[in-house]
């Protein structure tokens, strides 16, 4: 059995994000949205909302998994079984900083790193650049899937 799971914090999930998920989940039997805990993060969105986005948005799939997890993503991975994690490139620098993840990851872990470059049409989109449309009350709904309401 193919597991991967696609890491992040997703806050919000995006159309980039999900379309990596979308693409990703025909590659793997079992695609796992692991949404990271970072304590000293500061995040727009509760760990419930985010959750409930990427539930919403994939109610229909029956081989995607959410979870949330703290820790190593390789700690997540051999706990878990996981032999694969799935990662989205957008640009060159998403590329540089990636590669040194994933050779990190190699040497703690026999975890491979699987990469889909995002779709020419979001590759533009950030969760960071959705927050701040957020922010400044602008039209965020082209930006995520249909299951991120806010309010």
């Amino acid at each position: 059995m193919r597991k991967a799971i696609f890491p992040g914090s997703f806050d919000p999930i995006t159309l980039g994000h999900y379309d990596i998920i979308e693409r990703g989940v025909k590659l793997f039997d079992e695609l796992i949205i692991a949404i990271g805990i970072n304590s000293e993060k500061k995040y727009m969105f509760s760990l419930e909302q985010r959750k409930r986005f990427i539930e919403e948005s994939f109610k229909n799939e029956p081989k995607i998994k959410v979870v949330t997890y703290k820790g190593l993503t390789v700690d997540f991975c051999v706990k878990n079984n996981v032999d694969y994690i799935l990662r989205g490139l957008r640009n060159p620098a998403d590329f540089e900083f990636e590669k040194a993840i994933a050779h990190t990851n190699r040497d703690l872990a026999p975890i491979e790193t699987v990469f889909l470059l995002t779709a020419a049409s979001t590759s533009y989109i950030s969760s960071s650049i959705v927050r701040d449309v957020i922010r400044n009350n602008g039209d965020y709904t082209k930006l995520v899937p249909e299951a991120v309401k806010i309010g």
